[in-house]
């Protein structure tokens, strides 16, 4: 009986731990992509802010936005639908360059991948 109880509250807390996903050790500041854009290259980020200055352009399929965490701004490239501007979300992203040179990123861009956002 007793084992069974320690099963349960260490399945219990593995299932909490999995799903909170995003804590804030996680969250990157932009500032951090921005200072150091080569060690953040190809790998997939926690970022947190405000969502602004929209870009819609249906032609090309283009969707960005800008996120203001108050270390920076950066702007993300996006498949689905534009967030509400003036709101905090946190997204997951991948951040992608076209070139590093000399620890230099050219061509950078962040690709969200998934987004939380706040009601």
């Amino acid at each position: 009986m007793k084992k069974n109880f320690v099963w349960a509250v260490f399945l219990i807390a593995s299932t909490l731990i999995c799903t909170n996903a995003y804590t804030a050790d996680e969250i990157i500041s932009i500032h951090e992509i921005k200072a150091s854009p080569f060690n953040y290259d190809e790998k997939e980020v926690n970022l947190k802010g405000i969502a602004k200055d929209p870009t819609r352009i249906p032609l090309m399929s283009l969707k960005a936005y800008v996120l203001e965490d108050g270390s920076g701004e950066i702007t993300i490239l996006t498949n689905a639908g534009l967030p509400v501007m003036g709101r905090e979300i946190t997204i997951r992203a991948r951040v992608e360059s076209l070139a590093i040179i000399k620890g230099e990123a050219l061509g950078m861009t962040v690709v969200e991948l998934e987004r939380y956002e706040y009601h």
